[in-house]
């Protein structure tokens, strides 16, 4: 992998991840851009404890262009994009407008091919290789700003998910504090440490899943599983079997089988709701532990987390969504449609031959 950054024509970083060493990145952005100014601010809620970001700036952002006005294609003669060069293989930049900006974290755009038509489950195994390195290698960078508690990476894929731009892409976010859900996580896993002496949830989840019917996909290094409590139709979870608390820690050997665990795990969801359906939404978030202190998590370390990844879709049968409605919404309380132990079956059933 080659990585080459650069900067674009409003002082936003942009970097390229190219399969090859001997590629040439020289290309100016040639756009007339005023610099970035962004509106970002964090307010905490006293009765819920949680963060949100007000980011007024974000109503004038990009809405469904159309395809030969996509800002994340590659630029080509007069037409200008967010990419200078007229070819990538992966690509990530800070987004023009971010939830998150300065004090308040960091928002990137990470775009996986320059081919406007494809998905994820397009790419080849070495494609999606390069996307986890760009996934570890912004992990690593972002963790170091003084701003950031925990970086979040993401795709969220197709309009019902509230996609506005169709060219394949994810973003990451670099949060400055830790989020609600991970909090919960945490709190979990200090409560069942001191419950039982010092046993690590994950491993005892990971144990239990392993052994049930929920089993989707297992390989030598990696098990996606349907958990037993699953909020979503369909919803699955992808855990390294040797746990590590954040992309920075999988081996060689987990390196290497990812994308061909991944890439199946997308192609079967396409698949899920039959011959002739519309490609499946979908969201693919990474959980990685927080870079920050976790002192209020009393007894827990860093460690102690382990990386997951997280790929569910709202899409519930044919033509009909899963809608977060009065409970899911106003007391946070799932009500899912479809057993895990029928979406599991379902995930096996559609598997690449």
């Amino acid at each position: 992998m080659k990585k080459t950054s650069t900067r674009l024509a409003d002082g936003r970083e942009l970097i390229y991840y190219d399969q090859r060493d001997d590629s040439v990145r020289d290309a100016v952005d040639r756009r007339p851009l005023d610099p970035t100014v962004t509106t970002s601010e964090v307010r905490r809620d006293p009765l819920l404890g949680d963060s949100i970001a007000v980011a007024s700036h974000r109503q004038g952002r990009t809405y469904h262009p159309p395809a030969d006005e996509c800002p994340l294609c590659p630029s080509q003669g007069d037409r200008l994009s967010e990419i200078p060069d007229s070819s990538y293989d992966a690509v990530v930049f800070e987004n023009r407008f971010p939830s998150l900006a300065g004090d308040s974290g960091r928002c990137e755009v990470v775009c996986f091919t320059s081919d406007h038509n494809a998905s994820f489950a397009d790419l080849t195994e070495e494609q999606a290789r390069l996307v986890l390195e760009a996934w570890t290698d912004r992990t690593s960078e972002l963790s170091h700003l003084p701003s950031v508690e925990q970086v979040f990476c993401f795709e969220n894929r197709g309009a019902e998910i509230g996609v506005t731009l169709g060219h394949p892409h994810g973003q990451i976010y670099a949060y400055p504090f830790t989020t609600p859900r991970t909090a919960l996580m945490l709190r979990s896993v200090a409560a069942h440490k001191e419950a039982t002496g010092g046993e690590n949830l994950f491993d005892a989840v990971l144990e239990r899943e392993l052994a049930d019917e929920r089993v989707v996909l297992e390989g030598e290094h990696w098990v996606a599983f349907v958990p037993y409590a699953a909020h979503w139709p369909y919803e699955v979870h992808l855990y390294p079997k040797r746990r590590v608390p954040d992309l920075l820690g999988l081996d060689e050997e987990a390196r290497t089988e990812f994308p061909k665990v991944y890439l199946e795990l997308l192609r079967r969801f396409d698949r899920i709701f039959g011959e002739g359906e519309p490609p499946t939404p979908y969201i693919s978030a990474w959980h990685q532990a927080p870079f920050g202190a976790l002192e209020e998590f009393e007894g827990v370390n860093r460690d102690d987390f382990a990386l997951h990844l997280e790929l569910f879709t709202i899409r519930r049968t044919s033509g009909k969504l899963k809608f977060l409605a009065g409970s899911e919404s106003g007391m946070n309380v799932f009500i899912n449609d479809v057993p895990p132990e029928f979406a599991a079956q379902r995930l096996r059933e559609v598997a690449s031959s």
